[in-house]
């Protein structure tokens, strides 16, 4: 990708009657950095370049577009291969142990998660794979989107990832995700005790021509099963968290409990605060009646018939 991503650059400068200097000078960058590109050699790309040499060379977003195929040549070959079947799966069934999703992610949520990366050199690699990781959400609204089932563990909720402000906005999300017909979550709650899939995420992909895989990941490290006799083991292992896990109204319940609990924010009363001030104002007005021009009168001060 990258070697097509430079050919490409290569016959748009070429076209646009450019030397690789003068493109330099217009996307701001040294003319042995444009050759690096063109011969995808040297460090690749970055976003922030992809859409300054579509603006220099009148690409029509075509560089920008290239550029996620570019960029996960920088992964793994199993974390590569697992990206490439995720974006063509019809049902996508996950478990995740630590932190919500990608798919379901807030930006500020991905944000924060993505910045925890002990290996992330600079803030400008931390805002590209932030666009990459939301650029994969672009699925759920699509028409070829997937069917969406996630098992959250209650530690994703409890987590406070990004401060109070950000998990209050991120389970607000996943409430406004669950109205969808398309996606369902549910919670699978401390008390259930240990399962099978503790201390990592587990996803199960099913392809367009019925064939599925398994994916598992923890901190650092992934895995990707396609031996289907291996697979279906981790089929079972899901069906179990997802047996052992709140049903989804009841999930949903979990989840706004937690928001409006543990990340209500200062000046956000949670809901058995808001019943008992409801309570307060009916007790306070029950021995009162308006007199003309709407002024409350006391009970006792009311005149005789």
């Amino acid at each position: 990708m990258a070697a097509l991503f430079g050919a490409r650059v290569r016959r748009l400068r070429t076209a646009a009657g450019l030397t690789q200097a003068e493109l330099g000078d217009r996307t701001h960058v040294v003319s042995t950095r444009i050759t690096q590109i063109e011969r995808a050699s040297g460090a690749k790309p970055t976003l922030e370049l992809a859409r300054a040499l579509d603006a220099a060379l009148g690409a029509e977003d075509l560089l920008v577009e290239l550029w996620p195929y570019v960029y996960r040549e920088a992964f793994p070959d199993w974390s590569r291969k697992f990206m490439e079947y995720a974006e063509r799966a019809v049902a996508v069934r996950q478990y995740a142990a630590h932190v919500v999703p990608g798919l379901l992610q807030t930006e500020d949520y991905a944000r924060a998660v993505l910045s925890l990366d002990a290996l992330l050199d600079s803030e400008e690699q931390l805002e590209e794979r932030l666009a990459a990781r939301m650029g994969r959400q672009d699925r759920l609204s699509s028409p070829e989107r997937p069917e969406l089932w996630v098992v959250l563990d209650e530690a994703v909720l409890r987590r406070p990832i990004g401060g109070q402000a950000v998990m209050r906005k991120q389970l607000a999300r996943l409430l406004d995700a669950s109205v969808e017909r398309h996606i369902a979550v549910q919670v699978l709650p401390f008390d259930q005790g240990g399962h099978e899939a503790m201390g990592g995420s587990l996803t199960i992909l099913t392809l367009p021509d019925g064939s599925e895989m398994a994916y598992t990941e923890g901190a650092d490290y992934g895995q990707l099963i396609e031996e289907p006799v291996n697979v279906g083991r981790y089929k079972v292992i899901y069906d179990r968290l997802r047996a052992a896990a709140l049903p989804p109204v009841t999930s949903l319940d979990m989840i706004r409990t937690t928001m409006e609990g543990d990340y209500r924010g200062s000046n956000v009363p949670s809901r058995s605060e808001r019943r008992r001030l409801a309570q307060e104002q009916l007790q306070q007005s029950g021995g009162r009646r308006l007199r003309g021009g709407g002024r409350r009168v006391p009970r006792d001060r009311r005149p005789g018939p």
